[in-house]
């Protein structure tokens, strides 16, 4: 669920979710492998421990080293830990260099690059298409015309024809995972 680097190592919050629980805390028992833990919840299907580990795991210090951060809650099924990564290029092409060098085994799943849908459109360019939507502009049959927003805009009918144009390439382009400019 989380951590946090101590001066000696690692503070570890850790969910599991089994239908097991109560077995499972008997043999975080019986393991030696896991260090000393504290249980901070237990029901019939999750069980919450915390422990500190004096040293920072490999995968994890080459994400730090990369200049990326971990986002959690990070999955681990069948022994892989799942991670969706927001970064730069530059900081994706580092973390490959990082997990290289630490002889990390990771698969990249899907690299997306994804464009904020707020900062896609122009402020006119939102109020127009959001407006053309509310009225039935790209229904069919049409609910309203091209005249009837460029007066609702007090505009032209050619300006509204192509902050419209514009608005939609835009879209088109993000949709098909172009540039959208």
């Amino acid at each position: 669920m989380s951590n946090f680097p101590t001066e000696d190592g690692l503070l570890v919050i850790l969910s599991i979710e089994t239908p097991m629980s109560p077995p499972l805390v008997r043999s975080l028992d019986d393991d030696d492998l896991l260090p000393e833990y504290e249980v901070l919840h237990t029901d019939d299907q999750r069980t919450v421990i915390q422990y500190e580990i004096s040293y920072v795991p490999a995968p994890h210090e080459a994400i730090l080293s990369s200049g990326n951060l971990i986002q959690f809650p990070l999955p681990i099924r069948n022994g892989w830990a799942i991670a969706d990564l927001t970064t730069s290029n530059k900081q994706l092409s580092r973390l490959k260099d990082a997990f290289d060098l630490a002889e990390v085994t990771y698969d990249v799943g899907i690299i997306q690059q994804s464009t904020d849908s707020v900062d896609l459109l122009t402020d006119r360019q939102q109020e127009f298409i959001t407006e053309a939507v509310e009225r039935g502009y790209y229904d069919s049959p049409r609910e309203c015309t091209l005249t009837e927003l460029a007066e609702l805009h007090d505009v032209s009918k050619g300006a509204a024809s192509g902050i419209l144009h514009r608005a939609e390439r835009r879209i088109i382009k993000q949709f098909l995972g172009k540039p959208p400019i």
